[in-house]
């Protein structure tokens, strides 16, 4: 196993990213605790010509620059006021491109993971959905803007992206609209979601 390169989140096929990360292992490092979870489910959004993004149209505001920095940085924004939602932009800087992390299979650290969730043992889709995703590891939107795989981020906490070594079955891939995004007409139809159902129904964290 080891750390993804930059190389992988610089490619321009975000959709393809977002297919590959499943599988792949997310590492939290903040306050001296350890956690990880292996990716279940991804979504895709694809910069200025996808209406179900935050930088549709070439929109920049304070929160969103971030997207446009260079691939393999953190975006993470706040959703509902309560949320904070993990997302890894892709691609050159200046395009911005960016995968959501809808799931996560708990790995390492579990008994932090349930404390930060205030659960007392996990269901297979304790990891599913966004805002779980983030709670569970660690994750807050302060940080983004965060480097991926980097030590030099504030307080030397650390987002890691790690290689498990194995690829998943393209015929365990399911593929779908993403959830929530009504909002962009015609957009809100495009398979840009990627699931791994039978990593979910088989977890035993």
């Amino acid at each position: 196993m080891s750390l993804l390169p930059c190389s992988f989140f610089l490619r321009p096929d975000v959709v393809q990213i977002a297919r590959e990360l499943l599988g792949k292992k997310i590492i939290t490092r903040f306050a001296g605790e350890i956690t990880s979870g292996v990716i279940c489910e991804t979504e895709a959004y694809a910069g200025v010509t996808d209406r179900a993004s935050h930088a549709y149209g070439g929109r920049r505001t304070a929160r969103t620059e971030v997207m446009y920095a260079l691939g393999g940085t953190a975006y993470v924004y706040l959703c509902y006021g309560i949320h904070s939602l993990f997302n890894i932009v892709t691609s050159d800087a200046g395009t911005p491109h960016a995968v959501l992390i809808r799931g996560i299979i708990p790995a390492e650290g579990t008994e932090i993971m349930l404390r930060r969730s205030g659960k007392t043992k996990f269901t297979h889709d304790s990891g599913i959905g966004p805002g779980k995703v983030s709670k569970m590891l660690g994750i807050h939107y302060s940080h983004s803007g965060f480097i991926l795989n980097q030590f030099d981020n504030p307080g030397n906490n650390t987002i890691s992206l790690e290689d498990m070594g194995t690829d998943i079955d393209p015929d365990k891939i399911t593929a779908g609209p993403r959830v929530g995004v009504d909002y962009a007409g015609t957009d809100a139809l495009l398979p840009y979601r990627f699931m791994v159902q039978e990593l979910i129904l088989h977890s035993k964290p």
